[in-house]
């Protein structure tokens, strides 16, 4: 039975060898592979552990026995290094039990191409994996494990076909008849999906894809009237705003705007403080997904006179969501306070940009946002939108 020091030693080498020119072939002189012993073992330059320092030149001694590698050892028996023997890296993948990478990489290409078809996110992602194990790079959000891999490209494909708010359990149910197997790799797809798809923010992208932890509602107030079964509620006589299940909002039948114009509304907070005398205020409670983007076109399509804006963080996200917003409602949303007088005059209240935010921000560069970006770079600044207090009327900028 191999040793925990065998193992070690000889996983090393293999680790050099598959992140080799000989590797993928491509290397012009003979490679050599090797381990300091005292870098894989601190332990063994410690004069005190005889244990260990027995045990690993018994391991070396064995390995070189077997012919797998060479050793130098001097006259006190203490071993620099190991080096792998070229003729012998098939039967060191044997004696390791280890699979041989080019064996897990064809496994891997053959999953990517089963699955790049089925979705143009799909599409992307298997090209750029396939491309990266031509590489000699590591797969993206793979560990080894070639069955949770599947599960992920799975469940990236079958959230594309979610119509309406589905519970994270129900959702995991459907496709592994597993309640929980979904949660184990939730955090491993949304990465996936947020780099290869089109999401504002990270935190979001499950909700836009009908994938909730809880039924979700949308808060209306101000200048509207809602009818469902013929009932009418005019949201101008209540003194607050009120919630309705996204399930719901299928059945609104009929969303008459009394004032000029709809603002939604990015964030809780500056929803219950804004005034709404003259128009109809949306909180989507999270990301717009499609039943919610429906239920805007609804509005869109029933208020033909209605002028649509709105109102977000002036950061990446902010303006992503924006860009979003009209790209899958097809309605030209002005934004509200998202420029650059008002990140000046509430500059006091800005934060920091983070590294992530100034790589999001410089791919919008080109945008009708190019004025405020460029300052929140220069200046290293974002702002919430609750550092800013709407005026009455929404329709003046």
């Amino acid at each position: 039975m191999i040793s925990i020091y065998e193992q070690a030693i000889l996983n090393a080498l293999l680790d050099k060898y598959e992140k080799s020119k000989s590797f993928t072939g491509n290397n012009k002189v003979n490679q050599k592979f090797a381990v300091k012993v005292v870098s894989l073992f601190p332990q063994y330059a410690d004069h005190a552990n005889f244990e260990v320092f027995k045990a690993v030149n018994e391991a070396v001694d064995l390995l070189a026995r077997k012919s797998l590698v060479s050793a130098k050892i001097n006259k006190a028996n203490v071993c620099a290094g190991v080096h792998l023997n070229p003729a012998a890296i098939d039967a060191a993948y044997q004696y390791t039990g280890r699979t041989r990478k080019r064996d897990i990489n064809n496994a891997v290409i053959g999953l990517l191409e089963q699955y790049k078809n089925r979705h143009a996110l799909l599409n992307r992602f298997c090209e750029a994996q396939a491309e990266r194990i031509r590489a000699n790079k590591s797969v993206q959000f793979f560990n080894g494990d070639l069955q949770e891999y599947e599960h992920i490209l799975l469940a990236v494909e079958q959230l594309h076909y979610v119509d309406s708010e589905t519970f994270v359990r129900d959702f995991s149910v459907r496709v592994y008849r597993d309640s929980k197997l979904f949660q184990r790799i939730s955090a491993k797809v949304v990465n996936l999906l947020f780099e290869y798809g089109d999401f504002p923010e990270k935190n979001q992208v499950l909700e836009s894809l009908n994938i909730v932890k809880n039924p979700t509602y949308v808060n209306f107030k101000g200048a509207g009237k809602i009818t469902f079964s013929g009932q009418g509620i005019d949201l101008r006589a209540l003194k607050s705003d009120i919630a309705i299940s996204s399930v719901m909002l299928e059945d609104i039948e009929i969303i008459e705007v009394s004032g000029t114009s709809v603002m939604t509304v990015e964030n809780l907070t500056s929803f219950h403080t804004a005034e709404s005398k003259d128009m109809l205020l949306i909180y989507l409670g999270g990301f717009h997904n499609r039943i919610r983007r429906e239920f805007i076109k609804k509005i869109s399509r029933q208020n033909p006179g209605a002028a649509f804006y709105h109102f977000g963080d002036i950061d990446a996200g902010g303006f992503y969501i924006l860009e979003h917003l009209r790209r899958e409602t097809g309605i030209d949303f002005k934004p509200y306070k998202m420029d650059l007088e008002t990140l000046k005059k509430y500059r006091d209240y800005a934060k920091d940009l983070t590294e992530n935010d100034r790589t999001r921000l410089r791919k919008l560069k080109g945008s009708e946002f190019d004025e405020v970006i460029g300052y929140m770079l220069e200046h290293n600044c974002k702002l919430e939108q609750e550092a800013i207090q709407p005026k009455n009327k929404y329709n003046e900028q």
